[in-house]
């Protein structure tokens, strides 16, 4: 026996040599290929915004630096969370906020904490609604794929459109109303049933409001502001414009809430929510996001995206392209800048123009203009320069 495992070593010895002999040397120090190059994937310069698709933000270095730190050590994933969730109420304005897996995730797990409370037998139960609530009332106009995070839990969606279709709507089956906050109009987005109303029939109903404010920053001051009101749970993602990690978000409000959201989530196995993993490395980041967010100077921001705006209309101009500034949100001010052309006159079309942006060097990203005709340039977060490289890119593609 001896005899054969001491030849079935000396034989795995000799394989694993063959096989580093083979292998390609490692590259030189200070050689080393980008981990995108090396699969040979190229970044793109975004004029998009904070778009999903291609990563939505960048984390500052401090922020990357919290994250490195936090994968450093082995720590009660318990403390993490009531301590960074505490440090994070704090800046919101609220009772207690969690960690959760971007706005989507914190969507999920309000829906699930305002079904279950701290019952732990109703935690292992979803999502069999039985002996439970059935119903969560959207306003129709509040409507959008993100309230599938909603009816993950199994809820049934009733529509309302006006304040007397919500006081109807309101029973012992209710156990939320999802409101979408913050979009490209006001703070009440000329909803038929604004946020005051709302938490005024809720509250007599005793039914929680959830407000979706993931469209709500810039600025910081917004989320105070909203927890202000009273909404019993508010659900931020943490990857765009606070540029924490993209899968990263918050959940915040009643502390009662916030409990019951952490037993549906993470790391209890026995939960709908155990998929919606949020590690150490996370939360520490995220937190280390908000701080620095809730510091930034937004109006020195603005001023930076604006002369990126101007120059981009100002070097447009120049190649004979009709350039405009669009009109901002109301509940934040995003610089969009469309741009458009005579495509018969030219020969270019936006798809042609869209598409040489894209797959060019360097590869920008950018949006359609509505309608279909021309192109959005959305200046938000971009660093020094990216205006630059956009205009001189245009230039090559409509000067003759």
């Amino acid at each position: 026996m001896n005899s054969n495992r001491r030849s079935w070593m000396q034989g795995l010895a000799a394989a694993a040599a063959a096989s580093a002999a083979a292998a390609p040397a490692p590259p030189p120090p200070g050689n080393t290929p980008d981990v995108y190059a090396r699969l040979g994937i190229r970044p793109v310069i975004n004029f998009q915004g904070t778009m999903t698709t291609i990563g939505a933000s960048k984390m500052p270095p401090e922020v990357n630096a919290a994250m490195a730190e936090a994968s450093r050590h082995f720590v009660f994933l318990e403390e993490v969370r009531t301590k960074v969730g505490a440090r994070v109420a704090q800046l919101a304005g609220t009772e207690a906020a969690l960690v959760t897996s971007g706005a989507a995730g914190a969507i999920a797990l309000g829906t699930y904490a305002c079904l279950t409370g701290k019952d732990n037998a109703k935690v292992r139960q979803l999502p069999d609604l039985t002996g439970m609530k059935t119903e969560a009332i959207i306003q129709k106009r509040h409507r959008n794929g993100y309230d599938h995070a909603v009816r993950s839990a199994g809820l049934k969606i009733i529509e309302v459109e006006t304040r007397e279709q919500l006081a109807n709507a309101l029973s012992p089956r209710t156990a939320l109303l999802y409101y979408l906050g913050g979009t490209s109009h006001d703070w009440e987005w000329e909803t038929p049933i604004p946020l005051e109303a709302c938490l005024e029939l809720c509250k007599k109903a005793q039914v929680p409001v959830l407000v979706d404010a993931a469209n709500m920053l810039p600025p910081w001051g917004n989320i105070p502001k909203l927890a202000a009101t009273g909404v019993d749970l508010l659900a931020v993602s943490g990857g765009k414009h606070i540029r924490g990690p993209q899968s990263s978000g918050i959940l915040a409000g009643r502390r009662d809430l916030i409990e019951a959201a952490w037993l549906n989530s993470s790391p209890h196995s026995d939960s709908q929510g155990r998929a919606m993993k949020v590690n150490r490395e996370e939360m520490i980041a995220l937190l280390a996001a908000i701080e620095r967010y809730a510091r930034l100077d937004f109006d020195a921001l603005d001023r930076q995206c604006a002369q990126q705006a101007d120059y981009l209309i100002a070097e447009f101009r120049k190649l004979k392209l009709r350039a405009e500034k669009l009109p901002f949100d109301r509940t934040r001010r995003v610089h969009r800048v469309k741009v458009t052309w005579d495509e018969k006159k030219t020969g270019i079309t936006t798809a042609d123009v869209e598409h040489r942006l894209r797959d060019g060097e360097p590869r920008i990203v950018v949006l359609r203009a509505s309608g279909g005709q021309g192109l959005e340039f959305t200046v938000f977060m971009n660093d020094a320069g990216d205006e630059q490289i956009a205009a001189g890119r245009m230039g090559e593609i409509f000067t003759p």
